[in-house]
């Protein structure tokens, strides 16, 4: 039940090895709603499985449309059970969309991020520059709606081979892929009844476009060399930053998967089109966030220092900004707040990043080297992960081995 957390469960009391009303007890807790099926005549384990909370009993011989009945009753007060705990918990999780900003424009775009979360079945295309967010507001759609307590799962369109993604996505069966030794589920099985972001989508292998298109009509597919149909129920969410208009007529991509994706589409804005009020609330939640994980460091910035993190043009957008942000606190660790001397040397030019000036910064000014500085980083992060190299590793983007020479090259002991 842990592994595969379904959402109903069709317990038959006669079992060889296990009793099944000690069974039936111990599935409670998990909250699944669970049919049982007894034989004829037993009215006392039937009477004592619905004191255990049993949704229902049906009595063997079972015909298939009473059972797809009353398992489809149950999955519908599993949804409005759902539903209703998202409602309760709706005040708790919804500041999180605070982040974006107080601007009328970015109020209504936090309004549409909580509808597409309400309606959890409809695919989502967000669009927009790198670092603008995107992955953030699919994990908060996810959290959101009603599937926030199954999986969240993310893949990669842009990176891997045509070949590699394939048996990525859709799992592959032993023998169907060259370097496959046994049978592999694949991330949309993974995702199954949560939801999965598909990043980079506009790089997505022309392949795999007619693959991608036949999940989304019919929520089937077949691993790699395998020819069983599996079904599942998950929501998907693409992101781009590519115009895929302009992609579809350039003949990159299909314009029946466009047309699908985009059914409900939102664009994110670049830093740049955002109001500086909005950037200041972009920027508190950076602080916030990184504060948290970073004992010793300073949460908030002197006057210069805010000015210049909220003039910058910051083609990278958030990213860029939290990338600059996090480095900063690090340089300025045990200082009351992160001044100017503590941001990028084109920060701390007069003006905006990027432009001309004399030297900033000031007489308390304490050199630091990349070096140190990527150190300092590196060792946040193990500590973050509790020393764990594999998820370090990813969260740095860099290979295990790599980071391992790097803990060998700077002495941690971790």
């Amino acid at each position: 039940h842990h592994r595969l957390r379904p959402s109903v469960v069709i317990l038959e009391l006669s079992l060889p090895d296990v009793e099944g009303l000690e069974v039936l007890e111990r599935l409670q807790p998990e909250g699944a709603p669970v049919i049982v099926i007894t034989g004829e005549g037993d009215i006392e384990r039937t009477v004592r499985a619905m004191q255990l909370g049993a949704e229902t009993c049906l009595t063997k011989p079972v015909q298939l449309q009473h059972l797809a009945a009353a398992a489809a009753r149950a999955l519908e007060k599993v949804r409005l059970r759902r539903q209703n705990a998202l409602l309760r918990a709706h005040d708790n999780v919804a500041p999180e969309l605070g982040a974006l900003g107080v601007s009328p424009a970015m109020q209504e775009l936090a309004r549409q991020i909580e509808l597409l979360a309400a309606t959890d079945h409809s695919t989502v295309l967000l669009t927009g520059e790198s670092g603008t967010g995107k992955g953030w507001v699919a994990r908060i759609v996810h959290r959101l709606s009603p599937r926030a307590d199954e999986p969240f799962v993310e893949a990669n369109c842009g990176g891997p081979s045509a070949t590699l993604l394939d048996s990525e996505l859709f799992g592959d069966e032993t023998g169907g892929f060259v370097k496959a030794r046994e049978r592999r589920q694949g991330l949309l099985e993974l995702a199954d009844h949560g939801t999965i972001l598909l990043d980079e989508v506009g790089a997505l292998a022309a392949e795999l476009q007619p693959k991608l298109l036949e999940v989304l009509e019919t929520k089937t597919f077949r691993r790699v060399g395998g020819t069983r149909e599996l079904r599942i129920d998950t929501r998907l969410i693409a992101a781009t930053n590519r115009d895929l208009a302009s992609e579809v007529k350039a003949g990159r991509f299909r314009e029946d998967l466009h047309d699908r994706l985009n059914a409900r589409p939102m664009r994110l804005p670049p830093l740049r089109e955002r109001s500086r009020e909005d950037r200041l609330a972009v920027l508190t939640g950076i602080l916030a966030d990184l504060g948290s994980q970073m004992p010793g460091c300073p949460r908030t910035c002197t006057e210069e220092a805010l000015d210049r993190l909220l003039s910058a043009p910051w083609p990278g957008n958030v990213r860029e900004l939290r990338n600059a942000v996090e480095r900063a606190m690090i340089i300025a660790r045990g200082c009351a707040a992160i001044g100017l001397d503590h941001l990028p040397p084109d920060l701390r030019r007069s003006g905006v990043a990027g432009g001309s000036g004399g030297a900033g910064g000031d007489r308390r000014h304490q050199p630091q080297s990349l070096a140190e500085v990527e150190r300092l980083h590196i060792e946040k992060i193990l500590r973050h992960h509790g020393g764990n190299r594999t998820r370090a590793a990813q969260e740095l983007g860099i290979s295990r081995a790599t980071l391992i020479n790097k803990i060998k090259v700077y002495g941690l002991d971790l």
